[in-house]
């Protein structure tokens, strides 16, 4: 038995061997898992459930073909695509999470996060977070015409892209405090989250206490894929190549 954790792929048609290595996972990796966990930015931009590009609806079927294998299937927000709404769920069968998620995993306490939440030392992007996740700037959002959407869509990308080249590494990191916090206030010794792009298993001793608590980092997509298996005896950070589509 074990459980599927992925995210930051950030799926888009322009990065065709990326959306390779994602089909293949889903029909070949995630259909022999108890369940899948994607941990938000599975695309790059989302821009509404009513979105009928093409490539929106591959993902849509990959999903819900492994949904109706009977793996279940659940999403988080990330900070790219954060408009998922119902109907994305109901199309892929997937279970729609809230950030965070506290569950019970084999028998431990784990909490799961998107992980952008924990990066409180960035003022500038926890002002937008908050900005972008308020229901009623969305709703806003959501009334403007499709292709408006999508100009929209662009036009932040890119103004983003540029902020973070012009920020410091550190602050878009998470803030130690605040994973202190996480394990300060649940019971659980093991945190699971993306969005920072930097794949690790951090272990983390704290006085007093025999038992570690660990946090774990997974991996955006590129060249590289990364999934974390996480099962009965323990879990491991799996890191794997992607192959360009002409090489296979």
């Amino acid at each position: 038995m074990s459980v599927l954790f992925i995210s930051d792929l950030h799926l888009k048609p322009e990065q065709p061997a990326v959306a390779a290595a994602f089909f293949r996972f889903i029909r070949e990796q995630a259909p022999l898992a108890d369940a899948l966990y994607i941990l938000g930015d599975l695309f790059e931009v989302w821009v509404g459930d009513d979105d009928d590009e093409v490539f929106c609806r591959q993902v849509i079927t990959a999903l819900r073909n492994l949904s109706d294998t009977g793996v279940p299937l659940y999403f988080m927000h990330g900070n790219r695509d954060f408009l998922i709404g119902q109907r994305f769920a109901q199309e892929t069968g997937a279970t729609l999470l809230e950030d965070p998620t506290h569950l019970t995993l084999f028998g431990q306490e784990v909490v799961l996060m998107h992980g952008d939440s924990l990066c409180t030392d960035d003022a500038e992007y926890m002002e937008y977070r908050a900005m972008v996740r308020n229901p009623q700037w969305q709703q806003a959002l959501m009334d403007k015409p499709l292709a408006e959407r999508r100009g929209f869509a662009k036009d932040l990308r890119e103004t983003s892209k540029e902020k973070n080249r012009q920020k410091p590494m550190e602050i878009q990191d998470v803030v130690a405090a605040e994973v202190d916090a996480i394990f300060e206030n649940s019971d659980c010794r093991l945190l699971i989250h993306g969005h920072t792009h930097r794949p690790e298993i951090h272990s983390i001793t704290k006085e007093g206490c025999a038992e570690k608590y660990y946090r774990i980092v997974l991996g955006d997509w590129h060249s590289k894929g990364w999934y974390l298996m996480l099962y009965d005896a323990g879990f491991e950070l799996v890191e794997f190549e992607i192959e360009s589509p002409d090489s296979e």
